[in-house]
């Protein structure tokens, strides 16, 4: 495998499942020959919000690059601004919301799997 450097806008976008303006890039993944994770960037444009929902055996961990977030880990709602760290641990339910007039974009990278899914907890 070669290493590369890629812009994000090279990188389709397709909407979130679930999501309310909510859209996803997958910008190193399995396709590229990366071995042990995927990077991938989320955009919440204003009202945006991904449902609660988990991942079993899949932790997450997300650097917020634009904008502002509310997110729910667990019981806790956090508010995070761009700067931010964020760290969601394996089968903890997690939602995304964008109350901002900004649009909210974040990094996320999460392990690469044999099998990866989702648990909708609300619609």
């Amino acid at each position: 495998m070669k290493g590369f450097v890629r812009s994000a806008q090279q990188v389709p976008s397709r909407p979130v499942e679930r999501g309310v303006q909510a859209f996803i890039q997958v910008l190193v993944g399995p396709e590229d020959g990366a071995p042990h994770y995927i990077t991938r960037k989320f955009t919440l444009l204003p009202g945006g919000r991904i449902p609660r929902h988990k991942h079993p055996g899949v932790e997450h961990e997300q650097f917020l690059v634009a904008g502002r977030l509310r997110i729910g880990i667990g019981e806790e709602v956090f508010e995070a601004k761009a700067g931010e760290a964020i760290y969601i641990p394996a089968d903890t339910p997690h939602w995304y919301e964008n109350p901002g007039l900004e649009t909210a974009e974040f990094i996320c990278v999460i392990p690469k799997t044999a099998s990866y899914s989702t648990e909708w907890l609300e619609e």
